[in-house]
């Protein structure tokens, strides 16, 4: 019907074509041409379609046989589409962007010093956007903010910003995310203290906290639980065999204890050697957390003949022999296999037990229990309906309160709560009772949201809050005394987590409120938009004469040097919606003798009069913007390793259920254990 049949391919199967060359698809019933050049790709289909129309006998109308050669059509239309939206994507980047670029940004953006170390001028021929993603992102978010060009240059018409706007999204959308598979690899990880101590705890029986006496743990992508920082200093070697010493010295000091550790009882000298092999099986099993191998038993119980022979008691060898499990890299590790070196792709799904202990890791910060072990053995954990089920239940588990401590201590950096020094001579009110009542409201709220499975966009507009009696005083919430903390609506202009007295003390200066200081925390912490440093050489703003006037006027001022202009117009905007609130959080209606101004306008002329409006916009016009970056946050969280280029296909996946669920926190929860870097291991990292 369309002439010659397609050269050089073969029919496979019902609907499966190979070719010697360049692609097709190695399953019976699929196609696959991601390999193709693009100029080949409607070609090549053209002519299978065509190859294979001429072989179907239509008089026998078997349409079985046809409905294949119906999805060879449909992809032959889909293939034509994209190529169509690809070529209006590459017009737009050509004929919009490239001017955009050249006229307003590589006077700065281009060269051998570039502002900001970002250099524009390498995109004028592609945007690289399967690499530089990343980049675009960061530009699209200062394009569409008018941040750039900065004001004291020349402006491009509002016709000239969408139409650069519009190209920049188009080369977001062509990002492809089937193209290769990349799941990541994750580095080698020690448990870090919160997670070595909530593990002694699971697997003793009681909450000794040993490494509370360890070194602090280092920092990476935000979180302390990173397999590349977390480092081994020989203090540490150390520190862990005094550790365990010390814990089962205790533990079989206790009756109810040892019964725990040493379940099974000899019933004679003959079976003595068997039952304490099988303790000790036991015992490592569940402290290595996974099935032991021959090897493991070899190593154990030669420790164990070791002891027998040194003239040890009965209990004093288990203990030698659990001390080694204990100081064992298999317990002090989390351990995943690599691919095999001969697998084709360099992917592989992680077995059972290494799924238990991402999943128990990520939401208890410590080691699996019964029911996840028991799914492993069965080897029924990995199926997606399972995993997606246990993720829920263990949210409900009093262990989930680990992401309070943990992520949310990090992520809203709540840990840093008992360090802030507001000045005691302006703020007499703050003392250590209120300190902790700061801390137990947004811990509470956060334990609320997993626990009820709420929105996460109550993070941001919540109506509610939690508070005792301190905190309602401090609050002007009136018939709540005491210790205890009760939920109570929150007055007109308190919304969600960021006008909760933590987040707005960790976020003052010790004598002032800093516009700036909230500002930037927003950006980074809940839109995921940090700004660039501060350029060198630029003063603080000062305390006290050299500025007159209101803190909006003086920040006015500062503003006046266009170095500093671009970034704080949105920092401060932002920050100043929070002026009502002094620097611990207190409501306010005057700064000194000048009455507060808390409006604003934001990017693209929206305008707000308060906290609460403030919230309101954010929660609807940067949703998306929020729901990423909590999302990036969890994920890095979750992985214990920073996020790549190719994570960004995950988080898209993860954010399409989030919205589908209607922003319900265990979507976002199940859709990161369901997600392929949290299920899969790649041998490298990102290429």
């Amino acid at each position: 019907m369309f002439g010659k049949k397609a050269e050089g391919w073969q029919k496979s199967g019902a609907a499966g074509w190979t070719q010697g060359g360049p692609s097709a698809d190695r399953k019976q019933g699929q196609m696959s041409f991601k390999q193709l050049p693009v100029s080949m790709e409607t070609d090549k289909l053209w002519l299978i379609a065509s190859n294979y129309w001429e072989s179907i006998d239509f008089g026998k109308r078997d349409v079985g046989h046809v409905r294949p050669f119906v999805r060879v059509l449909y992809l032959v239309a889909v293939l034509l589409f994209a190529g169509s939206v690809r070529a209006e994507a590459e017009g737009d980047y050509a004929q919009a962007l490239v001017p955009f670029l050249k006229t307003y940004c590589i006077g700065c953006h281009g060269g051998n010093a570039p502002e900001a170390k970002l250099a524009l001028d390498k995109y004028l021929e592609s945007s690289r956007i399967q690499t530089d993603i990343h980049i675009w992102e960061k530009v699209l978010r200062m394009v569409a903010a008018r941040q750039m060009p900065p004001a004291d240059e020349t402006q491009p018409t509002e016709t000239e910003f969408a139409a650069a706007q519009r190209a920049i999204v188009a080369e977001l959308e062509r990002f492809d995310c089937s193209s290769e598979r990349h799941p990541g690899r994750v580095t080698l990880r020690r448990l870090n203290r919160a997670e070595y101590n909530n593990t002694i705890r699971d697997l003793i029986g009681v909450n000794f906290r040993p490494a509370d006496d360890f070194p602090a743990d280092d920092v990476g992508e935000g979180f302390d639980n990173i397999g590349d920082v977390l480092t081994l200093p020989p203090v540490l070697l150390e520190k862990y065999l005094a550790a365990a010493e010390s814990v089962l010295n205790e533990a079989f000091a206790r009756p109810e204890l040892r019964r725990r550790l040493v379940p099974h009882v000899a019933q004679s000298d003959s079976d003595r050697r068997e039952v304490s092999e099988r303790n000790i099986v036991q015992f490592a099993t569940r402290a290595f957390r996974r099935p032991l191998t021959e090897a493991d038993k070899s190593q154990l119980f030669e420790l164990r003949r070791v002891a027998r022979t040194a003239g040890l008691s009965d209990d004093e060898i288990l203990k030698f022999v659990f001390t080694g499990v204990l100081t064992s890299p298999h317990f002090l590790f989390r351990v995943e296999q690599d691919p095999a070196p001969d697998d084709e792709d360099g992917i592989r799904p992680l077995n059972d037990f290494e799924l238990a202990s991402r999943l128990s890791y990520f939401l208890w910060s410590s080691m699996p229990d019964d029911a996840l072990f028991e799914l492993a053995r069965q080897g029924q954990l990995h199926q997606p309906d399972v995993l997606a089920s246990q993720a829920r239940r263990m949210l409900l588990d009093p262990k989930a309160r680990a992401l309070v401590d943990n992520f949310a201590g990090q992520w809203l950096q709540l840990r840093d709560v008992a360090k802030i020094t507001p000045d005691p001579e302006r703020f007499p009110s703050f003392d250590e009772e209120l300190r902790a009542a700061m801390l137990r409201e947004t811990e509470l709220f956060f334990e609320t949201v997993i626990r009820e499975d709420r929105s996460v966009l109550d993070f941001l507009t919540a109506d509610f809050t939690y508070v005792n009696g301190r905190l309602a005083q401090h609050y002007g919430i009136r018939g709540v005394e005491g210790e205890e903390f009760r939920r109570v609506a929150l007055p007109e202009g308190r919304r969600g987590v960021l006008t909760q007295a933590s987040i707005l003390t960790l976020t003052s200066n010790p004598t002032r409120t800093s516009p700036v200081k909230r500002g930037k925390w927003i950006l980074e912490n809940m839109l995921g938009e940090p700004p660039p440093p501060p350029p060198a050489n630029v003063p603080e703003l000062k305390d006290e004469e050299e500025l007159l006037g209101t803190l909006r006027e003086r920040m006015e001022q500062h503003r006046t040097n266009p170095a500093c202009a671009v970034c704080h117009q949105q920092m401060d905007t932002v920050g100043f919606g929070l002026e009502h609130f002094d620097a611990i959080g207190a409501w306010r209606d005057k700064d000194g003798r000048f009455a507060i101004d808390a409006s604003g306008i934001l990017p693209g002329g929206v305008e707000f009069r308060d906290a609460s409006e403030l919230m309101q916009i954010l929660a609807e016009q940067k949703k998306d913007a929020f729901c990423r970056c909590l999302t990036e946050k969890l994920l890095t969280y979750a992985l214990g390793r920073g996020l790549v280029s190719y994570d960004r296909c995950a988080v898209r996946e993860i954010l399409r259920r989030l919205v589908a669920d209607n922003y319900r926190m265990s979507a976002l929860v199940t859709g990161i254990v369901l997600s392929e870097p949290f299920r899969f291991r790649e041998s490298k990292g990102e290429p």
